[in-house]
């Protein structure tokens, strides 16, 4: 018996790993066009193209553009090949675990950096496009209201502690985390003032610290935070 099911299982294997390279060659394909020309000038065939597959299996290893962006959108903030939701994130739940808002802080601040190191060329490009692109715009506000509902969650996590200055609110918390934890913010200051990574993401968790927590508000030199 296991000398029958073995080599099936072999070849199980391979057949999975052969369409998991394909479908990452496909992905990696579409986000060089989509990032180097723009969603609506890239075509299914250029990015078949570009990966060395027939047209066809685009569509059946992953399937149209707007599933494609989707994709690109869930792994380059999971940093794997697969989608991965929030609370299963490797840095969401180090987030969680930690016992200081100001470690709960530095760990989001340092997870920002290295998504958005991935994600801000691909995102600043399909958020362009989906003002022209109708097939996008659902996508587009899903990401958004997810998004907005993940930074409130963050934000209640501080809270949780204690820690946070008088005065402040969840939702404030999480409005001033979602704008500086954008894509946009990384690319102006990464990409635009030519701040390394590294820089940017100590900077983001000093002035996350500095701006909710109590004891730097305290700390600070004119008492003021």
């Amino acid at each position: 018996m296991s000398e029958t099911v073995k080599p099936r299982t072999y070849r199980s294997s391979v057949r999975e790993e052969q369409a998991r390279r394909t479908r990452l060659a496909i992905l990696d394909a579409a986000r060089l066009l989509f990032t180097e020309q723009g969603y609506a000038a890239t075509t299914i065939a250029q990015i078949a193209a570009g990966a060395g597959v027939a047209v066809d299996t685009v569509y059946a290893a992953v399937g149209t553009k707007p599933v494609l962006a989707r994709l690109l959108l869930e792994t380059s903030i999971s940093g794997t090949d697969q989608a991965v939701p929030a609370e299963q994130r490797d840095y969401v739940q180090r987030v969680r675990a930690a016992a200081t808002a100001s470690e709960k802080i530095r760990i989001y601040a340092t997870a920002v950096t290295e998504v958005n190191s991935r994600l801000a060329p691909l995102h600043l490009v399909l958020r362009d496009a989906a003002a022209q692109a109708p097939e996008l715009g659902e996508l587009w506000t899903e990401i958004a209201t997810r998004r907005a509902a993940n930074m409130r969650l963050f934000a209640q996590d501080l809270a949780a502690t204690g820690e946070l200055r008088a005065g402040l609110d969840v939702e404030e918390v999480a409005d001033v985390v979602w704008s500086m934890n954008s894509s946009e913010y990384y690319t102006l200051l990464v990409r635009e003032r030519g701040w390394p990574p590294a820089r940017f993401g100590a900077w983001l968790g000093d002035a996350w610290c500095r701006l909710f927590l109590a004891a730097a508000a305290a700390a600070a030199p004119d008492g003021s935070g």
